[in-house]
C-alpha cells in the first residue's frame, strides 16, 4: 500500500547544495556527478579550490585537469522548484510573481488529505522518473523505458541504485526505511542505535549527534533538523576542503613574514655594520683632530715662552752694561775723593760731577699672559663644551632612531596602556605641605606645614611626594590629570635620592622628570635643562617607564602624542615622582589626580 514518506526521510536537506547548504538555485553537475549551485562552485574553484591549474570536486576530490565545463541541469532544476512549491505552496515557483508564465511541465499540487511536512506520493514518483532521464557524468545519454510511476517501485529502483553505487552515496537517495524487528536491507558496517537497535544512518543537526529513524520520531528529535548521516559526512568534508585551502593560505602568509623578517634583518645587521665602520673612521678622524690640535696648542705655549726669554735676556744684557759703567764712575769718584792734588781734583771733577745719560727702567717689564693662565682657561672651556656634546652624542642618536620609528601621532599608546600600574602615594615621603588623599590618589599644596614626623624618607625642602610602588624591572605605565594646572613636576626618581635641603634635579642625581612652568613652558630636568615645544597642551599625562632598556616617555593622552623620551640608565629601584609645586596665591591649588588607565582606540 503506497503511503506519504515523512519530510524528515525526503527533505529539504536532500536537495541542498553542499557549498552555500541552502536549496539549489541553478545546479550544475560536476563530471564525477555531484551536483552545486552554479555561484558557488565557480566562487569555490576561483578562490582556492582550482588552485595550481587543477580543479577538485569539494566532495570527493576528483581532480581535473582543465576547468569543466558546466551547464545548468535543468531537469534537476524542475524537480528542484517543484520541491520548493510542495514545501512552501504560498511561494511563486522560481521565485515568480503570481500570473507568470507556467512552467511547461504539469504542476503538482497536493492532495486533500496530505498532511502538513509530508511529500505527496505523486510528486515523489515523477521525481524518481525525472531522476531515472538523467544521464550519468561520462556515458553516452540513452533512453530507458518509462518505469511505473508507483511509489514503490520508485523506491526499490532507488534502492537498487543506492547499491550500486555505495561510495559515494547519490546526493539524493531517499534512507531506508526500518521496520520493528530490525533494519531492512542495512549495511552490515553502519554502527547501531544502543536504544532502538536500529542503523545510526541520520545526523541530527540540531543536536549534533548521529540518530536511527525510530529517534527521529521520537519526542526528543521531533521537529529537530535531520538529514542522512552520510550526506551530513560528505557536506563537512567538502568544508574541510575549504578550511584546508584557508589554512594553507594562512601558512603561506605567514611564511611570507617569516622571509620578510629575515630579509629585514639581514638588512639591519649589513645596515649597522656599515654604521659601526663610519663611526669608527669619525672617531678615528677626531682623535687625530685632537692631537694635532693638542700639539699646536703646546707649541704656542712654547713660542710665547721663547719670545718672552728672548726679551728677558736683551734687557738683562742692556742692565748690566749700565751697571757697569756707573760703577766704573762710582770708582773714579771715590778715587778722586781721597786724592791731596788740588790742581787735579779741581781738572777731573766738572766730568765726573756730571750724571750720566741714565735709561729710565721703571716702566720697563717682562710680562706674558702665559702667567694668568689664559691658555689653559680656554681649553678647558672649550673640553668642557665639547664633552658636554659628547656625552649628548649616544642619546642624540637613540633618539633619532625613536623619532623615526614614533611617529607624532603616536599609536603605541594604546600599547603601553597595557603595562597599567596601579600607583598610590607615599605619605611618607610628602612635603609637610602637601595634602594627601585618603585612598592615596591626590596631592595639592597646603598654605602651611602640617604637624607630620620628621621621617629620614621626608622631603623637608622641596614640595613632591614619592609613589609608594618601586620598580626595578620590567615596564610600567600610569596616568596623571593635571589639568589647568599652571606648575607641576612628574616623573620618576630613585629610593636613594637625597630628600633634604636643596635638592640637585637631574638625572645625574637620581630625578627624571617632566616639568611645566607658568602654564607654558615644558622641559625634561636636565643638566642644563632640556626646553620643549608642546603644540597641544596636556590636561593628562602618561608616563611610561621600561626599566630594562632604560627609557622613560610622556605622552598627551587625549591627544595620542607623544611629548617626549629619555633613554638612561636605572641603576637602582626607581619610584614615581611627583610635585604638585606651590599654590601661587591660588592659582596653581589644584591637585594632581592618579587616574584609572581607559585603554584608547
Amino acid at each position: 500500500m503506497a503511503m506519504a514518506l515523512p519530510a524528515a526521510f525526503l527533505s529539504e536537506d536532500q536537495f541542498t547544495c553542499s557549498i552555500c547548504l541552502e536549496v539549489f538555485n541553478n545546479p550544475v553537475s560536476t563530471p564525477c556527478g555531484h551536483s552545486f549551485c552554479q555561484a558557488c562552485i565557480s566562487s569555490y574553484w576561483d578562490g582556492g579550490g582550482g588552485s595550481a591549474k587543477i580543479y577538485q570536486c569539494p566532495l570527493c576530490k576528483e581532480s581535473f585537469q582543465k576547468r569543466p565545463e558546466l551547464h545548468i541541469n535543468r531537469t534537476l532544476k524542475e524537480i528542484t522548484e517543484h520541491f520548493k512549491q510542495v514545501a512552501n505552496p504560498n511561494m511563486p515557483m522560481d521565485g515568480r510573481a503570481g500570473g507568470g508564465v507556467e512552467d511547461h511541465h504539469q504542476h503538482l499540487a497536493l492532495s486533500p488529505s496530505q498532511r502538513p511536512g509530508e511529500m505527496p506520493e505523486t510528486v515523489f514518483a515523477e521525481m524518481m522518473t525525472r531522476f531515472q532521464r538523467l544521464p550519468t557524468p561520462g556515458r553516452p545519454h540513452t533512453t530507458n523505458n518509462r518505469r511505473s510511476s508507483s511509489p514503490v517501485n520508485a523506491r526499490h529502483s532507488l534502492k537498487a541504485q543506492n547499491n550500486v553505487h555505495q561510495d559515494p552515496p547519490p546526493p539524493y537517495s531517499p534512507p531506508r526505511r526500518y521496520t520493528l524487528s530490525g533494519p531492512s536491507d542495512a549495511s552490515p558496517d553502519v554502527p547501531v542505535c544502543p536504544i532502538h537497535l536500529g542503523g545510526l544512518e541520520f545526523f541530527c543537526r540540531t543536536d549534533n549527534t548521529c540518530v536511527c529513524c525510530f529517534c527521529v520520531e521520537t519526542a526528543e528529535h521531533r521537529g529537530h533538523n535531520v538529514i542522512p548521516a552520510k550526506r551530513e559526512w560528505h557536506i563537512r568534508k567538502s568544508q574541510l576542503g575549504i578550511a584546508e585551502v584557508e589554512l594553507k593560505d594562512l601558512i603561506h602568509e605567514r611564511e611570507r613574514k617569516v622571509k620578510d623578517i629575515c630579509n629585514s634583518l639581514q638588512e639591519i645587521q649589513s645596515a649597522a655594520e656599515r654604521e659601526t665602520d663610519g663611526a669608527v673612521t669619525v672617531f678615528s678622524k677626531l682623535i687625530s683632530r685632537l692631537e694635532y690640535c693638542q700639539a699646536e696648542v703646546l707649541e704656542v705655549i712654547e713660542m710665547t715662552r721663547r719670545a718672552a726669554e728672548h726679551r728677558a735676556q736683551g734687557l738683562l744684557r742692556e742692565l748690566e752694561e749700565e751697571i757697569a759703567e756707573l760703577k766704573k764712575k762710582s770708582a773714579a769718584l771715590s778715587q778722586l775723593a781721597l786724592s791731596e792734588d788740588y790742581i787735579l781734583f779741581l781738572k777731573t771733577f766738572p766730568a765726573l760731577s756730571t750724571p750720566p745719560q741714565a735709561k729710565d727702567w721703571s716702566s720697563v717689564s717682562v710680562v706674558s699672559k702665559l702667567t694668568s693662565g689664559v691658555i689653559l682657561r680656554t681649553v678647558n672651556q672649550m673640553m668642557e663644551c665639547f664633552q658636554e656634546q659628547m656625552q649628548q652624542l649616544p642619546k642624540v642618536c637613540q633618539q633619532s632612531l625613536l623619532d623615526q620609528s614614533v611617529p607624532r601621532h603616536n599609536p603605541t599608546t594604546r600599547r603601553v596602556q597595557e603595562y597599567a600600574a596601579d600607583i598610590t602615594l607615599d605619605a611618607s615621603t610628602a612635603h609637610p605641605r602637601l595634602i594627601i588623599s585618603a585612598d592615596g590618589k591626590q596631592v595639592h599644596c597646603g598654605d602651611r606645614n602640617q604637624s607630620v614626623p620628621d621621617n629620614p624618607e621626608r622631603f623637608d625642602r622641596v614640595v613632591c611626594v614619592l609613589g609608594r610602588q618601586g620598580f626595578s624591572t620590567g615596564r610600567h605605565y600610569w596616568e596623571v590629570e593635571v589639568g589647568g594646572k599652571t606648575d607641576w613636576d612628574l616623573g620618576v626618581a630613585s629610593r636613594t635620592i637625597n630628600r633634604k635641603g636643596k635638592i640637585t634635579v637631574s638625572p645625574a642625581h637620581g630625578y627624571w622628570f617632566l616639568s611645566l612652568r607658568d602654564r607654558t613652558d615644558y622641559a625634561f630636568r636636565t643638566e642644563p635643562s632640556n626646553n620643549l615645544t608642546v603644540n597641544l597642551r596636556p590636561s593628562r599625562i602618561g608616563i611610561y617607564v621600561d626599566c630594562d632598556k632604560g627609557l622613560l616617555s610622556f605622552y598627551n593622552v587625549e591627544a595620542k602624542l607623544l611629548i617626549h623620551t629619555f633613554t638612561d640608565n636605572f641603576p637602582d629601584t626607581i619610584h614615581a615622582f611627583f610635585s604638585p609645586c606651590t599654590n601661587k596665591s591660588g592659582r596653581n591649588e589644584a591637585p594632581l589626580i592618579i587616574c584609572p588607565v581607559a585603554m584608547t582606540e
